[in-house]
């Protein structure tokens, strides 16, 4: 089953390690940020301004570029209850949408079943990188996990289709004893056989793309160029992920961040281009996240752990601007030196879940929340 064209495309970007929200879209006008940012506060002169106060990182030329064309909808003040300030268990929060306990289903998995429920296309969800990050984890859902797109798969060195067939056919009939016995066994046969098949599409992919867009050479301009040959594929992906690590930046950040939200910009940049020249960012929804945003406070060198982040919404369906109120910095207004949420993350998911996917968002992100204009 492959879409049409028009179907609409969600593409997550996970910035890994709690990226600084307030040196990211920066208060500059507020003199509570240059009393608490004394070494790592980026200078007013070099800031790229927009509305109410606030601007752009001056790494961030490419995104501000989208922003002034209306393209780019910024989400302040985006968290959950009761923030914690682990990585592993706050990601873990954003994955499943359970600030309660530990869940076991992505978001981004309930997702995928809903816009596919008899699994009938094994890459209706992609990931780029190694692993499959939890959001997209769901049993019986296939999601194809790719490191290099070039050299995915399992069979990749065998041509001949006779041969190909009879490979393929061992693999079915080497998990064909175990399928059935238990749900368990039943999830890996079906997995291994959707991961061959998965894999089998996926290697037909880089010869058809054609682009004149120059990616820059970082993790993330990869991971997009990567996802963009397969979008433009037209293989009936709906939900893509990917992630940009680094953004831990308890020392040395001024230069640190510099890199990874340059690196980030340029590459969006080039994405979008790439999906403008094969007419296809009409339907495209570009979404970044971060499990958490860094102290108000800097520590010397860098930002420790904190809370009250920042999302992103990029793509020609998006109804640019700023959404919400940036938390106050005042010390009577913060959760323990940190910046207070005034916007559930699941109401941020609930909104592209519905107005944009078309899904019902109660179930994916389980509960009711208020959601927002920006598509």
């Amino acid at each position: 089953m492959t879409s049409t064209n028009k179907d609409p495309i969600l593409v997550v970007v996970q910035l890994t390690g709690g990226n600084d929200y307030m040196n990211t879209i920066i208060p500059y006008e507020n003199p509570l940020y240059y009393d608490n940012r004394t070494t790592v506060g980026i200078a007013q002169e070099d800031v790229l301004p927009i509305d109410h106060g606030l601007s752009f990182n001056p790494a961030l030329t490419g995104i501000k570029n989208l922003y002034d064309q209306g393209k780019v909808a910024l989400i302040n003040g985006v968290g959950y209850p009761t923030p914690n300030r682990s990585h592993f268990r706050s990601m873990d929060i954003w994955h499943t949408c359970e600030p309660e306990k530990v869940g076991d289903e992505g978001w981004l998995g309930r997702a995928i079943r809903d816009l596919d429920p008899n699994a009938e296309n094994v890459l209706t969800g992609v990931n780029f990188g190694r692993g499959l990050p939890r959001a997209l984890a769901l049993t019986g859902v296939p999601v194809a996990s790719v490191a290099v797109l070039e050299t995915y798969g399992v069979l990749t060195g065998i041509t001949a289709k006779d041969e190909r067939a009879q490979a393929l056919d061992l693999f079915s009939r080497m998990y064909s004893p175990i399928v059935g016995t238990s749900h368990v066994m039943d999830y890996l046969g079906s997995t291994g056989l959707d991961a061959l098949k998965g894999a089998d599409i996926l290697k037909t992919v880089p010869d058809k793309y054609q682009s004149s867009i120059e990616y820059n050479d970082s993790v993330i301009g990869r991971n997009l160029k990567g996802i963009a040959k397969v979008l433009t594929a037209n293989l009936g992906t709906r939900i893509f992920y990917t992630q940009q690590p680094g953004y831990d930046t308890h020392a040395n950040q001024i230069p640190t961040h510099k890199a990874l939200l340059e690196n980030l910009s340029i590459a969006i940049n080039d994405f979008y281009d790439d999906l403008r020249e094969h007419n296809t960012s009409e339907n495209v929804l570009i979404y970044l996240f971060t499990e958490f945003g860094r102290r108000v406070k800097d520590n010397g060198s860098g930002t420790d752990h904190g809370a009250g982040g920042l999302s992103i919404v990029i793509g020609d369906p998006v109804k640019g601007g700023i959404y919400s109120e940036y938390p106050s910095l005042a010390p009577e207004h913060l959760d323990d030196g940190d910046l207070k949420h005034n916007v559930d993350f699941r109401s941020v998911y609930g909104t592209v879940a519905e107005k944009w996917l078309g899904l019902d968002a109660t179930p994916i992100v389980g509960g009711k929340f208020e959601q927002l204009n920006f598509v």
